[in-house]
């Protein structure tokens, strides 16, 4: 029987976690479901967490900026936002800004904690093991294998808690290549730095430390370095000069926090010819050619912990690189980073300033934001005696304060399973405005369905989604996650007698339409049989329907050609991966063969489908493909999907040629009619692909005990389509 915890009950034990809210720049402990364990990854119960000052106070200064402020910060974003307001309109992109905004935001990076349990495919660590892992500020946290690694017996947990940041500063020391004997300097001594200059000590290098704050000069001279406090007005590039003996040092690591370009021209200028400049912080970039090219200075960026790192394949995927090939991957840099501590060799106790327990964290947060001095921040986690691993690995809240919907008779009563951006911008909204009753909500962290859940009334939220399954008040699944889990979900629903709505696709390969397909005949079996729906909301749009009834009144076959200017998603991006994702036409593409199947009202007879050729240097191909559907009453359809286009451009265009009239719908927003001597133009004032209407239906489907709002035959029809399309792309 499955735990559940009561939110705001006195004296209730539950999971914490510690969030920040980017509109706001608030730092919250939040009440949070346990995650639960999945392969290759480890359960772990967090004891001590370290503050990543540098990183974390950019994130609480960037939310407590004003909008303006957080423009400024962005630019690149703000572009996105004015191209948007061109495409989309005014309203729907200020709700789609505000609705980032409003996502709550994890912190932390740097945990150390113990085993409670190990997933399938994990051979390397057991129960009861103290480990490292760049997980959050949480009480529970759920860390892929190879993330993870065990902490020597002589290490505390305190000190451990230091070795990502460490791993941080090693892999930027990595990059640099220093030999012994060699002048190295470390701009900017927070925590980064001040590891970096041990690191060097140790490779045997002399090494000059900047900073402004005296204090973090003083522990740099404690470790040997020497120094250039530039709050007393000390000259940096004067100083090194000296303490490369007139040649200019070998390398700079820059380790600072700062708009400024200073510390990279500064580098540049301290620097002997051929020398190396490794930036591991973040500073400005506006280089100066003449500084690099009259010494061929070579500048590198090092990317966080080490190779591996933003792999999915190594980080979630858990495929480790052969040591032969990488000596030194993320766990492989941990690894070092704990053989130093525990050696002695790297002092940590010394960068410690504060300790806060994590009920306290948001005065730690205020520390780091404030102008007291500040180092080492460690959050301190309840003792596992004095609360015990079952108080926390529950995996459902009640949310007491949910006000309750009044109850009518079959009034569908939904549990959500995905609560990612697209189901908390859209989808949940949309049901939100039904009268179904939002009984709970799943999510694999909690963290995303928490926030969904308050904001939106849900009574519960978990991260179990098999708790949505098994209760029986819930006669109704609403399915928003990725894409390869959609048959296994929609063959629970129907299994359990439940109605379920999957966001498109139905399935991505034809194995699993198979499957749906049983699971629904066998549902035909029970008293009521469970409607299956599938996210095909254009076909809902207001326009759509008036082009519908427009369309009506004409006999001959109709002519289609749909361009979508889908844009760019990367190569690596999920959705690209066919086991996953199914690739963009299965996973996007469906939708407008499902809008062109409607407004034909014809059987799809024919597809005949051409992709982009596969010159050099174009990773992606099946996401630029043109094809035709042919249709039993002789209308046809060409559908551009194309992701070599520009976003400025509005996404989706539809032409519709029947009888000596057209109708052109542009990006569902303006409708014009031509020919037409009871039709002008339909333009609305903002963008309506239909997401309400088409939950809407659903729901009023459900409550009345009719039939889906898009037959189950023609659902397979559309899902059947997107494959042979795929099929044939790959046969040519």
């Amino acid at each position: 029987m499955e735990k559940v915890r009561t939110v705001n009950t006195i004296g209730a034990l539950i999971m914490k976690q510690l969030l920040q809210n980017l509109k706001t720049g608030e730092t919250i402990v939040e009440d949070i479901p346990c995650p639960n364990i999945i392969p290759g990854s480890l359960l772990i119960r967090t004891s001590k967490t370290l503050v990543s000052a540098g990183t974390e106070r950019m994130l609480v200064d960037f939310g407590k900026a004003n909008l303006i402020d957080k423009a400024r910060q962005q630019p690149d974003k703000v572009k996105m936002v004015v191209d948007k307001v061109k495409t989309d309109g005014l309203m729907p992109t200020i709700e789609s800004v505000r609705n980032k905004l409003d996502q709550p935001l994890p912190l932390g990076y740097c945990n150390v904690g113990t085993v409670l349990e190990a997933g399938a495919e994990v051979s390397d660590f057991k129960t009861g093991e103290r480990v490292v892992s760049n997980s959050k500020h949480a009480e529970v946290v759920l860390a892929p294998n190879n993330l993870c690694c065990k902490i020597p017996d002589s290490v505390t947990d305190e000190q451990a808690s230091f070795t990502v940041l460490g791993a941080i500063a090693l892999q930027g020391i990595r990059l640099t290549q220093p030999t012994l004997g060699e002048t190295v300097v470390v701009t900017g001594l927070g925590l980064i730095g001040l590891m970096a200059v041990q690191l060097l000590k140790a490779h045997g290098c002399r090494v000059l430390g900047i900073d402004f704050d005296s204090e973090k000069i003083k522990i740099a001279q404690q470790f040997g370095a020497e120094v250039v406090d530039l709050s007393k007005g000390e000259d940096p590039i004067s100083k090194a000069q000296a303490f490369s003996r007139g040649r200019g040092v070998d390398a700079v690591i820059i380790t600072a926090s700062t708009k400024s370009n200073d510390p990279v021209h500064h580098a540049a200028l301290m620097c002997r010819k051929r020398g190396r400049i490794v930036l591991v912080g973040v500073v400005g970039l506006e280089l100066s050619r003449a500084d690099f090219y009259e010494k061929e200075l070579t500048f590198q960026v090092s990317c966080s912990y080490g190779p591996g790192r933003y792999d999915s394949t190594y980080e979630e995927g858990g495929h480790d690189y052969p040591v032969g090939f990488v000596r030194w991957t993320e766990q492989r840099n941990f690894e070092a980073v704990l053989d130093m501590i525990a050696e002695r060799r790297i002092d940590v106790d010394a960068l410690i300033s504060h300790r806060f327990t994590l009920d306290d964290a948001k005065q730690a947060y205020d520390l780091i934001s404030g102008d007291e001095y500040s180092l080492g921040v460690v959050l301190e986690y309840p003792d596992h005696n004095q609360q015990s691993n079952e108080d926390l690995l529950q995996s459902t809240i009640t949310f007491q304060s949910t006000k309750q919907r009044k109850t009518l008779p079959n009034q569908p009563t939904l549990g959500f399973i995905g609560s990612g951006n697209y189901a908390t911008s859209v989808l949940i909204p949309a049901f939100a405005k039904t009268p179904a009753i939002l009984k709970s909500v799943a999510s694999s962290t909690g963290i995303s369905s928490v926030h969904v859940g308050k904001k939106h009334g849900f009574q519960q939220t978990t991260t179990d989604s098999h708790a949505i399954f098994n209760d029986p008040d819930i006669n109704t699944v609403v399915i928003t996650t990725r894409h390869d889990s959609h048959v296994d979900f929609v063959c629970q629903a129907l299994q359990q007698g439940k109605h379920v709505f999957v966001e498109k696709p139905l399935a991505l390969d034809k194995q699993g339409l198979i499957a749906i397909k049983d699971a629904y005949t066998k549902s035909e079996q029970l008293p009521n049989q469970p409607l299956v729906m599938v996210g095909f909301n254009r076909r809902f749009a207001p326009q759509v329907q008036k082009i519908k009834t427009l369309l009506e009144s004409v006999t001959e076959p109709r002519s289609f050609i749909m361009t979508i200017n889908a844009g760019t998603i990367p190569a690596d991006h999920w959705t690209q991966d066919m086991k996953v994702g199914g690739r963009r036409i299965i996973g996007e593409g469906c939708h407008f063969i499902d809008l062109l199947r409607f407004l034909a009202d014809s059987p799809i007879t024919g597809v005949n489908a051409t992709m982009l050729g596969n010159p050099s240097g174009t990773a992606i191909t099946d996401d630029k493909v043109t094809f035709t559907l042919s249709f039993e009453n002789g209308s046809f359809g060409t559908v551009h999907y194309l992701a070599n286009g520009h976003k400025s451009f509005p996404k989706e265009r539809l032409e519709i040629f029947s009888g000596g009239k057209i109708l052109a719908l542009d990006n569902f927003r303006k409708l014009t009619g031509y020919g037409w001597s009871n039709f002008n133009k339909m333009n609305l004032a903002r963008q309506d692909k239909g997401n309400k209407h088409c939950a809407a239906q659903f729901i009023e489907s459900v409550s009345k005990g009719l039939q889906s709002p898009i037959p189950f035959n023609e659902l397979v029809e559309v899902t059947t389509v997107s494959i042979d399309i795929m099929d044939q792309l790959y046969s040519q």
